[in-house]
């Protein structure tokens, strides 16, 4: 292959944007310890496409911190041996007296880390355990039922289900990949994978070949590892580019892909039951709300977020604008009914609250972007691949986020932000009576955020967050 000729005009163009991203670092890094509670950033060897957070925790007694982990992968554009890596970090205790105050003054700039200064200086994110991968881990998910079991998108199509406690914490020499089982059925590689939260070992996993299969890892035998699918549903005309289970529907599932289109699934049926157009460039993300049932969101290329209710999927709900690039990834917190996260390629990670569509706004509040935007992360420095809310109610509000340029961040935005006490839904504000049952469940989730009683409220503060681009805490480690 011939090398590549940069042009000169290119390279100025570049050379352009790495200034302008590393100056929004500086000033990101500079206002963090007044937009957040805590930062934690990581440099791992190789990037992770993928992050996602355990389910359980540890409190080690008479320490000032709670214990993690962290599901990680490797990308290494076949440089070195790709892993499915485990990860522990070290979150600070916020119990006790003056738990709910900060000292700003004391944000560590040598380290880049805010909260939990009387933690050891050691790296608060290790690696603990690291299982051979063929090729880069496009994603990993662990089964919800038994977390030891864990799903990931292969280079080849395949999708690899390792039981972590059947490997070592250090890989077998050789590089050899060992998954336990193999689902086969794909030929082109993907990124949506999701496990079924109401049927164990159900799983999906949507690809470039334009199908989606469906798993059930029960019918694997030790006698033959490989499991195919129990349905291949090939109804797009393009790529798949993720794939969600409803919360609570065992057999309804949503597909989108570079066709534009959003469908819905039931695995008893062949066909999809509905079937629209929802954007008007490639969809890549779609995420059930987990509390309100017939809620669903869909993020595109043209840079938007599409709140839909699935009982009238070709109307939209409400259009979230604020990104200026695609739209990668949404996730809703799991301690709160109305409030989600996406993930674009303009490096911004925004936090984005239901429950403050339509409310008024003064006038710098409306140039800091919709009522709707509550929190923008401009932590990173190069394009997220992944991010996940800590599921733990102690842990509201924080998350993890991994990006191109090998970094992990554990963050949470300041209180300032989401201690606020709770706003009632305007189900006027949104058709169909969207957000029927949201206000209750939300209660039961915990408090939404409200205005500000301080002028410009949360708002300002969270353009502030965006105004610099990169690096979470700066643990350079």
């Amino acid at each position: 292959m011939k090398p590549t000729v940069v042009d000169d005009e290119d390279f100025e163009d570049a050379e352009e944007e790495n200034k302008l991203i590393n100056e929004e670092y500086k000033t990101w890094k500079k206002n963090a310890p007044y937009l957040y509670d805590m930062v934690i950033t990581h440099a791992l060897d190789w990037p992770s496409l993928t992050c996602q957070w355990f389910p359980d925790k540890e409190s080690p007694a008479n320490k000032p911190y709670t214990t993690h982990r962290l599901l990680l992968g490797t990308h290494t554009s076949g440089q070195a041996q790709d892993y499915l890596q485990i990860a522990t970090v070290n979150i600070p205790k916020r119990e006790g007296p003056g738990a709910d105050t900060l000292d700003r003054s004391n944000y560590d700039d040598d380290r880049g880390e805010l909260g939990g200064h009387t933690i050891p200086p050691q790296p608060r994110i290790q690696i603990i355990q690291r299982i051979n991968h063929a090729g880069e881990v496009n994603r990993a998910r662990y089964m919800p039922q038994n977390p030891d079991l864990i799903a990931t998108k292969s280079v080849s199509g395949e999708v690899y289900v390792f039981d972590r406690t059947k490997h070592s914490s250090e890989p077998e020499r050789g590089g050899v990949c060992k998954p336990d089982i193999r689902l086969v059925g794909q030929t082109k590689e993907g990124f949506g994978l999701a496990w079924n939260p109401n049927k164990a070992g159900h799983i999906l996993g949507a690809s470039e070949d334009k199908t989606i299969c469906h798993w059930d890892i029960n019918a694997y035998n030790k006698a033959n590892p490989s499991v195919e699918p129990l349905n291949v549903f090939d109804e797009h005309s393009s790529v798949v580019g993720d794939v969600d289970w409803h919360a609570t529907k065992e057999n309804v599932f949503a597909s989108v892909g570079d066709d534009c289109m959003l469908k819905l699934w039931d695995t008893r049926q062949r066909q999809s039951t509905s079937s629209v157009k929802a954007h008007e460039q490639e969809i890549l993300a779609v995420a059930f709300n987990p509390a309100t049932e017939h809620l669903l969101l869909t993020g595109s290329a043209d840079r938007t977020v599409v709140l839909h209710d699935i009982r009238t999927p070709g109307k939209r709900l409400h259009t979230f604008e604020s990104h200026v690039d695609e739209v990668l990834h949404l996730a809703w917190s799991p301690n709160n009914a109305t409030v989600f996260a996406s993930a674009s390629s303009d490096r911004r990670i925004n936090i984005w609250d239901l429950a403050q569509i339509g409310q008024e706004q003064t006038p710098d509040d409306q140039e800091d972007g919709p009522p709707e935007l509550m929190f923008i992360h401009g932590g990173h420095t190069a394009r997220p691949t992944d991010f996940c809310w800590a599921p733990g109610e102690s842990e509201v509000w924080t998350a993890v986020s991994t990006s191109e340029d090998n970094v992990v961040m554990v963050w949470q935005p300041t209180m300032r932000v989401w201690a606020m006490d709770a706003v009632a839904v305007d189900e006027k504000e949104l058709e169909n009576d969207a957000m029927e049952g949201v206000e209750s469940t939300n209660a039961q989730a915990g408090p939404s955020r409200g205005r500000s009683a301080a002028g410009s409220g949360t708002q300002s503060m969270s353009m502030s967050a965006s105004v610099s681009v990169s690096g979470g805490d700066v643990e350079e480690t």
